[in-house]
């Protein structure tokens, strides 16, 4: 007898996002490349939704996270972009704005090997 895919899942991953994100396109790349080395439970939050405002209100700014910085040019000559997930045990309660200072984040730009990193840190007893 073989285990589905979906009892291999152990994370869930939430990934906050809008609808015309760009560099959550990538994000979702970067998370497609983790799924092929270890499958996890997804799920997608774009806080523009009337129903994400709490959401929208803890994340508005950091997703994606745009920041300004300073260089030769004087300060806002560059843009930086971002973006941010949750990774949690795929069986706990869905994710709470009211908890997300408690939750397993990544944010700005992350590799696949971060992904696992975090989700081996919430997979440990």
């Amino acid at each position: 007898m073989r285990a589905t895919s979906r009892l291999l899942q152990s994370c869930r991953i939430t990934l906050f996002t809008r609808k015309t994100c760009g560099l959550c396109s990538q994000a979702r790349t970067v998370l497609s490349d983790v799924w092929d080395k270890k499958p996890f439970d997804f799920h997608e939050i774009d806080i523009v939704k009337p129903e994400s405002k709490a959401w929208r209100d803890l994340y508005d700014f950091d997703v994606p996270v745009v920041s300004s910085g300073k260089s030769d040019q004087g300060p806002s000559s560059h843009v930086l972009k971002f973006w941010q997930i949750h990774i949690s045990k795929a069986g706990e309660p869905a994710e709470n704005p009211k908890l997300s200072s408690k939750a397993v984040k990544l944010m700005h730009r992350f590799s696949p090997d971060d992904v696992l990193a975090k989700m081996e840190t919430v997979e440990k007893p």
